[in-house]
Parts: structure tokens; C-alpha cells; sequence
């Protein structure tokens, strides 16, 4: 697919394909000549000069549940294909003021975001509004946007289609192979309709073609399972733990079982060399507490 869609991305209107690399769309990033190579894990920010990757959901119908959402699941599936994974995920309604406010929030942590929806011709369509204002930007069309609309439906562009050419000054098409009418990227904000059969191939992409060299070292899962264990009594000690060991999650999950027995799962996350250390040392605190468990996994 990813073939099908760089091929198509070369196919631009009134460009000779002959004389026009695949990286026209691919490489109109001044800040990036190159694609992006960044090393990094979803949650050590601290240790790294890293970007997360999240998603932003848009759209009243998800909120009101007329729509159910298909994106998360399939955004967590397309990552892990690529060893990459999901570290936020946030849903909007269409609202200009919060949908600005979130954008703001985003593009100042560097993170990568991938929105989904609100970017169509209509007056409840606002995620175009949003992020120029977020990033306090002019919308003005956009001429690869335009040859795309006008390719795909010639006069049937106008008057109402070729309002989604407006984008934010800055901004890069993102081609869609769909129907061509083309989301848009703004610094690692990336912008996509709401329909799957859309936005799923130019998710991906973006990710094949900005992020291509993107690795992350993926978190490893320890689990402990105390017997008979309360979990209320163990609070202290585990904020105590958490607080010592920042870069590995501690969660913990009380079971009920049968004749007022119970039992208490606990779980680190996180890189392995950290997930390991925190392991032992976790061990080691709970035998001397005169804990009895079992490693799960």
C-alpha cells in the first residue's frame, strides 16, 4: 500500500511526472531536508531529547455516541507494525475554542499527533480553523491542494470542494488516495479526514515517509502476584517505590477469590534494563515485608 500511495503522491496535477521526485510531498519540510531519524521510548522524555506520538479524535457524533471510534484501535495496530507505540490519546468535540487550545498544547511539546477529523467544507468542520489559530496563522489555499481537488472533480470543484484547499499557510498536503481531496501537515501535527477508509493510508503514509527511520525500544511487562495480600496496606510502600524507580510504571490490581481469599497483582512497565532492576529491588522489598508471591510473566 505504502507503494501504491508514494506512487500516487508523484502523480500531482500539472507537474510532468518525469521531472518530479517522489519527494517533492516528502521532503517540504525546512526544518527536515531529510526524514526524520529519532530514537526514543514512550515514556523517558527525561533521559532523551524524545517525541511521543499521540492521537487528537474530533468530532461532536463520537461524543454524543451517534459515531463509535475505529481510530485508536487501528492506530495502536498500525504503530506496532512499525515497533512504534501509542503514548496519549485525546477526544474533541468540534468546538473552535478548545480544539485551538489543544493544538497549542501539542505543537508546543514537539510531540507527533495525528488528528482525526473535522477538516471538511462544512460550518461544523473546524479542525483547519483550529490549528491555524492554535499556531496563529493565516488560512490561504493551497496550490498542490488545489491542482488535487481540481483533478479529482474539475468544475465539480467549485464552489464548494475547493474550500478544503484552504489550509494553514505553512502547511504540506498530505495526499489522500481516496478521492485526492488531501489532509495537511503543520510542524508534526498531522492532519486527516474522519473517514477510516481515508485516513488510515495516509496515516500511514506519514509514517512511511516522514518517520520511515522513527525507532523506539520497546517497554517490556513484570508482573508480581501477591497471595492474600491487601492492597490498602501496601499504599505507602508502593508511592515510596514509584517515587524511587520514575522511569518504570508500578500498577497494582486487587482480585476477590473464593472463601475471603484475595490476591494483588502488581505490575512494572517500562524499558528493560530499568523494568529488570526495578524488578529485583521490588523482590527483595516485598520478601523482606515477609510477602509471598509469584512472577506471572
Amino acid at each position: 500500500m505504502a507503494r501504491a500511495i508514494n506512487q500516487y503522491a508523484c502523480q500531482l496535477r500539472n507537474h510532468n511526472p518525469a521531472k518530479i521526485e517522489c519527494h517533492t510531498l516528502r521532503h517540504n519540510l525546512p526544518e527536515h531536508p531529510e526524514p526524520i531519524l529519532c530514537i526514543f521510548s514512550p515514556r523517558d522524555k527525561d533521559k532523551v531529547n524524545t517525541m511521543s506520538i499521540g492521537l487528537i479524535i474530533i468530532g461532536d457524533e463520537i461524543l454524543s455516541g451517534r459515531r463509535q471510534d475505529k481510530h485508536l484501535s487501528h492506530a495502536i495496530k498500525t504503530l506496532a507494525t512499525r515497533g512504534l507505540e501509542l503514548a496519549w490519546v485525546r477526544y474533541c468535540g468540534d468546538d473552535d475554542k478548545l480544539l485551538t487550545q489543544q493544538f497549542r498544547e501539542i505543537n508546543t511539546s514537539g510531540d507527533i499527533c495525528f488528528s482525526f477529523g473535522g477538516i471538511g467544507a462544512t460550518h461544523d468542520d473546524r479542525t483547519r480553523q483550529a490549528v491555524a489559530m492554535a499556531l496563529k496563522q493565516a488560512i490561504k489555499p493551497h496550490p498542490d491542494a488545489i491542482s488535487e481537488i481540481e483533478a479529482q472533480f474539475g468544475e465539480e470543484a467549485y464552489p464548494n470542494r475547493i474550500l478544503m484547499a484552504d489550509i494553514p499557510e505553512t502547511a504540506r498536503i498530505i495526499p489522500n488516495p481516496y478521492n485526492r481531496i488531501p489532509g495537511f501537515s503543520v510542524n508534526h501535527i498531522h492532519c486527516l479526514p474522519g473517514f477510516p477508509e481515508m485516513a488510515w493510508p495516509m496515516m500511514e503514509w506519514v509514517l512511511d515517509t516522514l518517520y520511515s527511520n522513527l525507532k523506539m525500544e520497546k517497554p517490556i511487562q513484570k508482573i508480581l502476584t501477591l497471595d492474600n495480600a491487601h492492597e490498602s496496606r501496601l499504599i505507602h510502600l508502593m508511592s515510596d517505590f514509584q517515587d524511587q524507580h520514575p522511569t518504570v510504571k508500578l500498577s497494582s490490581l486487587p482480585r476477590f477469590l473464593p472463601n475471603n481469599r484475595r490476591e494483588l497483582e502488581l505490575g512494572l512497565r517500562g524499558l528493560k534494563a530499568d523494568t529488570e532492576t526495578a524488578l529485583d529491588e521490588l523482590k527483595a522489598l516485598l520478601t523482606q515485608h515477609q510477602y509471598t508471591f509469584t512472577e506471572t510473566a
